[in-house]
């Protein structure tokens, strides 16, 4: 996983292809994400992508607020879409957070809190 600020001040999170996401890793990556955002909140584009799968302790751990102002959920198939939308229909997600195919429509989202695109 990597995690950077772009220079919008969008905090990205990427994930690796075929990556089968557990509590262990959704933990560090909430931690990095902390980290980087060094006290403030920040809007966060997570690039799940290939993402093969994510652990209920996963989901559990990505439930909690961690410095994140608002979530997109950048993926490209209907598997990514399928993951996504499992995860967030079942675990209560502390911030706005929705699902994107589009990069350009989910950093627009997350730039101009617009609650519809």
């Amino acid at each position: 996983m990597t995690v950077h600020v772009d220079p919008t001040g969008i905090v990205r999170l990427e994930w690796a292809r075929g990556l089968r996401i557990t509590g262990e890793l959704a933990r560090a990556a909430m931690e990095l994400v902390d980290e980087t955002n060094t006290g403030r909140q920040r809007p966060l584009l997570v690039d799940m992508t290939g993402t093969a799968a994510l652990t209920r302790e996963a989901r559990t751990t990505f439930s909690r607020r961690c410095s994140a102002s608002r979530i997109a959920l950048l993926g490209r198939s209907p598997v990514d879409r399928v993951i996504a939308n499992f995860a967030l229909g079942v675990s209560a997600v502390p911030v706005p957070t929705r699902f994107f195919t589009s990069e350009a429509l989910a950093t627009a989202w997350l730039i101009n809190g617009a609650t519809e695109l």
